[in-house]
């Protein structure tokens, strides 16, 4: 049941003109920042053949292409999660799921998973970019995929922490906003870690972004990963928690 409800999901934002302008608007602006990027390095490969260790195309085409999308999905995400479960509760079509044999667990993950396998198809598009570069120069590939993998569970969180709210609100107008401002606040924490003496590390340990950088690098922690996993599912466990409310309201 969870795969059929993430299939009917994903074939929803298929069929929304909603996502297909977003992909195309995300990716023309990755398209032009690559380019741009891939022609800023072409033109320093002059000072780079004198540096020893200098930096690779991966270091600067690919990280930066991934940091820019992981800016960009910021914003995008709360707009595809936002409709996930208010739409339905403003339609009236979520009661028909709470009365069906299925349980909330099964409903969420489905529609969780829906968005994520739209998300992981995204994040293979943009990765085709950098991909095209190997015609022409070598790659890390260790900090390619470390890059890939990082901004996929960046977009995972990011779509968790939208599913909640979305749960929370019928209009996705109003979920879309909340989703924007949690994940701005996520973001952005470690800035109020660094202005405190005591708790600045607690600050710096839930900013989202934090740790997506080292994977930028081609470091990958066992603390970033866990910190994401647990990121998700405490807003998975939320969002099941608040179903759970609305079936008991009705």
């Amino acid at each position: 049941m969870i795969t059929r409800i993430a299939l009917r999901e994903l074939r929803n934002l298929f069929l929304s003109p909603l996502a297909w302008t977003l992909l195309a608007v995300i990716q023309f602006i990755l398209a032009w920042l690559f380019f741009a990027q891939m022609d800023s390095f072409f033109s320093l490969q002059a000072q780079l053949a004198v540096i020893e260790n200098a930096p690779g195309a991966t270091d600067l085409i690919v990280a930066p292409l991934f940091n820019t999308a992981s800016s960009l999905m910021l914003m995008i995400t709360p707009l595809l999660s936002s409709r996930l479960i208010s739409e339905e509760r403003r339609n009236g079509s979520l009661q028909l799921l709470l009365s069906s044999p299925v349980s909330m667990t099964e409903i969420v993950l489905g529609k969780y998973l829906g968005l994520v396998l739209f998300l992981v198809i995204l994040v293979a598009m943009i990765t085709l970019m950098p991909l095209s570069l190997l015609m022409g120069t070598s790659l890390d590939m260790g900090k390619l995929l470390s890059g890939m993998m990082g901004l996929i569970l960046l977009l995972t969180a990011f779509a968790a922490a939208g599913l909640y709210i979305s749960s929370t609100t019928k209009n996705p107008t109003v979920a879309a906003v909340a989703s924007f401002g949690l994940l701005i606040m996520f973001w952005i924490i470690d800035v109020a870690g660094s202005a405190v003496e005591q708790g600045g590390t607690v600050f710096s340990y839930l900013s989202i972004i934090k740790h997506n950088i080292p994977m930028l690098r081609g470091i990958v922690n066992s603390s970033d990963l866990i910190y994401y996993l647990l990121f998700i599912c405490t807003f998975i466990i939320l969002s099941i928690r608040q179903l759970d409310a609305i079936r008991l309201q009705k």
